[in-house]
């Protein structure tokens, strides 16, 4: 069992995370190391959760959401309920950010256009800028 469990020095190298985020998802119950007095363990399941937890934040879950749908493994219906909640999130999740990108795409094609705006009116006044 020593083999498959790793400590926080471990995880934090592993993973490219701080002590500090590990211990701050152990206080909002998403991971739960096995305690040695100051001492945490992190077994096979604690790596799990952490890598769902880290993708969760990268598609910009928040860590409540993270957290419910985590929860969801274990009421035994082969996780189906929990695949379904965390399709839904994500389809909800993919069109906000596909919404951002077009806000985005909008706000940097009228940047570029004011931009050449001013480099027009600057070449206008014999102002030379410096190559990009």
């Amino acid at each position: 069992m020593t083999d498959s469990l790793m400590t926080i020095g471990q995880m934090c190298e592993s993973y490219d995370v701080t002590p500090r985020t590990l211990r701050f998802y152990e206080s909002k119950e998403l991971i739960f190391p096995i305690r040695e007095g100051q001492k945490r363990l992190f077994t096979k399941r604690d790596r799990a959760r952490l890598k769902l937890i880290l993708q969760g934040k990268r598609f910009g879950f928040s860590l409540e959401e993270i957290r419910q749908l985590l929860n969801l493994y274990d009421i035994g219906d082969q996780q189906t309920t929990q695949l379904m909640r965390t399709y839904e999130l994500a389809q909800d999740r993919l069109r906000d950010m596909e919404e951002q990108r077009e806000e985005l795409t909008e706000a940097i094609a009228d940047l570029k256009e004011q931009l050449s705006w001013g480099e027009s009116v600057l070449a206008e006044r014999g102002v030379k800028l410096a190559a990009e």
